[in-house]
């Protein structure tokens, strides 16, 4: 089970692990990643030294990013067994993007205030872009397109306290795994629109209002999917449900 487990934490690991001084911030989006994805289920066990290897990173990030995830709660060790996955609920996916969507709609609504036309301009360039990207099925270019879009609306509210916190719920959501969520790249080609018209007329309100109904979209999505793969099926056990690790 362990090594299985591994191999699939490690698919995308060659695109993942360059900088030494980020490897545990690395290995832990990684792994949150795969987990919100569905490909890491709950019970299975990830062991630090298969994961290392199957990843091609020392021990030590891997030990801190495990140290990471268990302290969030996704985690779990249990001893001469290794960390244990913990059941992921419709509940839990819901409640993040809930979180996303009450922040992004209010730095929306703060940047409908700041943008001028050419920063209104810049963003529907973006879009076409994304756009062509969509249609050509490139999933990773739409993602990164997207990624711009939403950070450039974020960086101009000029809320850096509240960028930090979307960014934090944010590192869950399985970016890497774009391509395979059904309808990702649609919505982000679609729901865009009323985003921007809100953001072009100055209405903090309609631009709050678009923005989360769009992450709420999101995560419709995402929790369709994992319903999809069976990952919600998987009922905790009392161990599950009141264990704390040690």
């Amino acid at each position: 089970m362990a090594a299985r487990t591994a191999s699939k934490a490690a698919t995308a690991a060659p695109k993942l692990f360059g900088n030494k001084k980020q490897l545990s911030e690395d290995v832990a989006a990684h792994l949150r990643e795969s987990i919100m994805a569905g490909e890491l289920r709950a019970t299975s066990f990830i062991r630090t030294e298969h994961l290392a290897a199957e990843l091609g990173v020392s021990a030590t990030p891997v030990r801190e990013a495990l140290m990471a995830l268990q302290s969030e709660g996704t985690i779990r060790w249990e001893p001469r067994r290794g960390f244990r996955v913990l059941p992921l609920s419709r509940q839990d996916v819901e409640d993040l993007f809930a979180v996303q969507a009450y922040i992004a709609g209010e730095l929306a609504a703060r940047a409908a205030t700041l943008m001028d036309a050419s920063d209104v301009d810049r963003l529907r360039t973006l879009q076409k872009e994304l756009e062509e990207a969509a249609r050509a099925g490139d999933a990773e270019t739409v993602d990164a397109v997207n990624h711009e879009i939403h950070r450039s609306i974020n960086r101009t509210s000029k809320a850096q306290r509240l960028t930090s916190l979307l960014g934090i719920a944010v590192n869950y959501v399985p970016r890497n795994y774009y391509g395979k969520i059904e309808g990702w790249a649609e919505a982000s080609s679609h729901d865009h629109d009323p985003i921007f018209h809100a953001l072009e007329s100055g209405d903090s309100e309609a631009a709050r209002t678009a923005m989360a109904e769009h992450i709420r979209h999101i995560g419709v999505l995402l929790v369709d999917h994992l319903e999809n793969k069976g990952v919600f099926s998987a009922a905790e056990s009392p161990e599950d449900a009141t264990g704390t690790g040690s």
